[in-house]
């Protein structure tokens, strides 16, 4: 028997704006092997320094719509006046071919998520304090205060649905929330049922009966 090819777990990782999440999924990615962050639709502009096809598929307003109506989301949501949606197919195939694939969504996608892929692994992010996430928001220099104070009141109203999660952690030392979220990720790929699939001829071998 060769060596069979396991599925790959999906993630849905939320957060507040703010707590960090974008800079701990990137490092999470270009530390481990094999996991990749899908790439998701929005009818938001471009900020500058942002790539088509890697950091979002920028699409008019029109085409998402097109896009809702045939079902080709596996969640979508209007955000601060803007939409976000994730590819059903290119996520799922992903998982399919034994990747694992992060969604980076809010909690109202990855409750849609779940009602669709209720195995979908789901890790929140939180700040280490109020102040903390006020700071990171200021400090971006890229929002009004008016801005500002929306998001924040967005995030308190985002930090509420924590407990729809499997998984919680807080981003107060990078480092840390960083190894937390790689230990994550190497307890899901120890398990019996990805491991069997992983290490099916060295199960073979090691329980063969005779010499």
């Amino acid at each position: 028997m060769s060596e069979q090819q396991q599925p790959g777990t999906l993630y849905v990782i939320s957060a507040p704006s703010g707590a960090g999440k974008t800079s701990l999924v990137r490092a999470l990615v270009e530390s481990t092997p094999d996991i990749a962050v899908s790439v998701s639709h929005t009818t938001r502009p471009p900020r500058e320094g942002e790539t088509d096809g890697v950091d979002y598929h920028f699409t008019d307003v029109a085409t998402f719509e097109s896009m809702v109506a045939e079902g080709a989301f596996l969640e979508h949501a209007k955000v601060f006046d803007n939409y976000y949606g994730t590819s059903r197919n290119a996520a799922l195939d992903g998982v399919s071919q034994g990747r694992d694939v992060i969604l980076e969504i809010d909690w109202q996608g990855a409750r849609q998520v779940r009602e669709s892929i209720p195995q979908a692994v789901g890790i929140f992010i939180l700040p280490p304090s109020r102040t903390v996430l006020a700071e990171r928001l200021q400090g971006r220099g890229q929002d009004s205060a008016e801005v500002i104070q929306r998001r924040m009141e967005a995030a308190q109203a985002e930090m509420a649905h924590f407990e729809e999660f499997d998984y919680l952690v807080v981003n107060d030392d990078f480092d840390t929330a960083l190894s937390e979220l790689c230990s994550v990720v190497t307890a899901r790929r120890l398990r019996g049922e990805a491991q069997r699939w992983r290490h099916a001829s060295l199960l073979e071998e090691l329980l063969a009966t005779g010499p």
